[in-house]
């Protein structure tokens, strides 16, 4: 089974910065599947937040842009996401999505990391 877990997320005051880990296991050929960033904040809906695919090519939340990357190491089947100019706004449980390149939708999900951004 695909196993994912994210480390990574903690308290930071505003401006500064984190780099949230998603580590995946079960996975046979990490390197077809596309990955993703997603987001929830206590009351608010999941949003995505950012998406890399098979290509490399990445997508970002219009809130993220320009703050965030996302990328990863297909060698370790490990999935990043570096945020910087962190907000308060950005407080939330964020959790990292995987998916095989012909999926359309997220077929794996992690257990999530807290972000707390004060």
């Amino acid at each position: 089974d695909v196993q994912l877990v994210e480390s990574g997320g903690g308290s930071v005051q505003a401006g500064g910065s984190l780099r949230l880990s998603c580590a995946a296991s079960g996975v046979t050929y990490y390197s077809q599947y596309s990955m993703g960033w997603f987001r929830q904040a206590p009351g608010k809906e999941r949003e995505g937040v950012a998406h890399i695919d098979s290509d490399d090519r990445t997508t970002y939340a219009d809130s993220v842009k320009g703050r965030s990357s996302i990328s990863k190491d297909n060698a370790k089947k490990t999935l990043y996401l570096q945020m910087n100019s962190l907000k308060p706004e950005d407080t939330a449980m964020y959790y990292c999505a995987a998916k095989r390149f012909w999926s359309r939708v997220y077929e794996y999900w992690g257990q999530g990391t807290q972000v707390t951004v004060s």
